[in-house]
């Protein structure tokens, strides 16, 4: 029986990909080389540092560890000017509908993000008090997929990972969750999500009763 949802942030409860993208699209400008859309795929999931260095890859760059901290930096600054601006009303859809559905069928939520700044948005989108528990990237050290972030969700929970289900938007996340034991619902297409047990294009398509057939 199923006993706790984890949830990612990004792509899944609110949609700060493209704040990513316009931050990672500005460092890149700075650098002097072109950063695409499709570029951008690659950074899904994964922490602030892999994601630099996959956009130092995409540069033909490479930098000391030093310069890449103040370059990390930089992007998290030119991120954090849009998500200060953000209000509820950047929640997606039926994300607020089905969280509030599982508190009422007291299943557990925590949420399991790499970002360093999910509380400033759960903040800013006033859901904090809605989780159970937070782990984030100040908590983990290990990038998807890796499933620590979701083994430390279901700790701080106290439920066993198999009565644990994954809520995530990125193939590295479906993974983490898979490789923790858990079960996965997938936010997107069946095309890059096909490892997830269920996929659905949001939130809005999901209910108690789907959630208990998994």
């Amino acid at each position: 029986m199923i006993k706790a949802c984890i949830f990612d942030l990004d792509g899944v409860i609110v949609d700060t990909a493209r704040y990513h993208f316009i931050a990672w699209k500005a460092l890149a400008d700075e650098l002097g080389f072109e950063f695409t859309e499709k570029d951008n795929e690659r950074l899904k999931g994964v922490s602030r540092m892999t994601s630099l260095d996959i956009l130092l890859e995409i540069g033909g760059l490479n930098f000391p560890r030093e310069k890449k901290e103040e370059l990390a930096k930089r992007k998290n600054e030119h991120y954090r000017s849009f998500i200060l601006k953000m209000t509820p009303d950047e929640i997606l859809p039926g994300a607020t509908e089905f969280i509030k559905e599982l508190k009422e069928k007291e299943i557990r939520i925590a949420l399991g993000s790499a970002s360093k700044n999910a509380m400033t948005i759960l903040d800013r989108l006033q859901l904090t008090s809605w989780f159970d528990a937070v782990i984030d990237g100040t908590k983990v050290s290990k990038a998807k997929p890796d499933p620590e972030v979701f083994l430390k969700g279901a700790k701080a929970l106290d439920i066993a990972p198999e009565k644990c289900v994954v809520f995530e938007d990125a193939e590295a996340g479906v993974e983490a969750a898979i490789a923790g034991g858990m079960k996965c619902v997938g936010i997107g297409t069946p095309e890059v999500l096909g490892k997830a047990n269920l996929v659905v294009a949001g939130l809005h398509e999901m209910n108690f009763e789907k959630l208990s057939r998994l």
